[in-house]
């Protein structure tokens, strides 16, 4: 990742209140980019977006539905971005089962609005559409995906991302390769971090029952993913989108963001180093019948190693040693976009060569 390239960029960022948006957001405006954000208001509260203060730092940001196509539009039209990265989303599985339609129209009509909208908006360079781990057909092998296995997905969540990956693929082919905007999609694995408070998630639901006193009741101790920090797969979207903006058509394809083998672990091996650090943590088992999610997945990042020179640089420890810091900071009333910025820079002095 390269600091000047970004320096007066201007960016198009949908999704820029959730999670890894909200880090995103904040990493682009300290690598001086203008950016413009347009997703909904924040999901859940406390939440990052207010707790880093990132009104502050953003050219515009507009709360508005990426289901409007016009409103859409007209706001990337207003911004008139060099590079759109798309993270807006409904990005959680078990909830994908109480509402699958609201997951289909955000996660594959929303990305045909986006792309429309890119195809109407002149100096469009690059774009970048970030799906999911989950778009892969997952046959529970043990054997991580490449960028060339097929897409599936066996909950509306997941089948969703897979039908936004193909859609992708056909307006990358059939209008964006001929009007020279290139286009990639970029799969992560389990981001975690500081700053999510989304519900039905494994980091932050050990937070809540933390804060709360309660003991946390975990679904699947044997599911494996490949758990990562946030900023790893950020560092990689920033990278693409810098080769894309340069050199073009030879990036515009699917790109693996995931850690290292070694972090694929079982939900156990997290639950159990977690309780190790905070004293007086406590889980169980929930008996409940749960909805399906697979069981193991992990993400081949070899073509990213090769040809983009990425490399996951924070090991699973680390990521989760980090992630109780920016917790503890939050806890103690510090300023958290300052303690954000901190962390974000630590990352980027590990990931320079020697």
């Amino acid at each position: 990742m390269n600091r000047d390239f970004w320096r007066g960029k201007r960016v198009f960022l949908t999704g820029h209140t959730g999670f890894k948006g909200g880090w995103l957001s904040l990493w682009l405006a300290d690598l001086g980019a203008e950016v413009h954000g347009y997703a909904l208001a924040p999901p859940t509260e406390p939440n990052f977006f207010t707790v880093a203060d990132l009104p502050s730092r953003l050219a515009s940001s507009q709360i508005a539905d990426i289901r409007d196509a016009e409103a859409l539009a007209r706001a990337m039209t207003a911004a008139r971005p060099d590079i759109v990265l798309h993270l807006a989303a409904q990005p959680l599985v078990r909830y994908s089962y109480a509402a699958p339609v609201e997951t289909y129209t955000v996660n594959v009509m929303g990305t045909v609005n986006l792309l429309e909208a890119v195809r109407r908006t002149p100096g469009v360079k690059a774009v970048i559409n970030v799906t999911t781990d989950k778009c892969y057909e997952n046959r529970e092998w043990v054997w991580p995906y490449r960028e060339n296995e097929a897409m599936g997905g066996a909950d509306p969540y997941s089948s969703s991302k897979a039908c936004s990956e193909l859609v992708t693929a056909a307006y990358r082919a059939s209008f964006l390769d001929a009007a020279g905007i290139h286009l990639a999609s970029a799969r992560a694995g389990n981001v975690i971090g500081g700053g999510d408070w989304a519900a039905d998630r494994l980091i932050p639901d050990f937070l809540r029952a933390l804060d709360a006193e309660h003991t946390l009741n975990i679904r699947s101790l044997r599911a494996t993913r490949p758990w990562q920090h946030v900023l790893e797969p950020l560092a990689g979207y920033l990278t693409l989108a810098e080769k894309l903006h340069d050199d073009g058509a030879a990036f515009a394809e699917a790109w693996n963001f995931g850690p290292d083998d070694d972090d694929a672990r079982p939900v156990g091996w997290i639950v159990e180093h977690l309780c190790r650090q905070v004293p007086g943590a406590t889980w169980q088992c929930d008996a409940a019948p749960q909805p399906h999610e697979a069981n193991t997945l992990k993400l081949d990042s070899s073509k990213a190693k090769a040809k983009l020179a990425w490399q996951p640089c924070w090991n699973l420890e680390t990521a989760l040693g980090r992630t109780l810091e920016w917790h503890r900071a939050w806890r103690q009333g510090e300023d958290m976009a300052t303690t954000s910025l901190r962390q974000i820079l630590a990352y980027e002095a590990a990931t320079r060569p020697g």
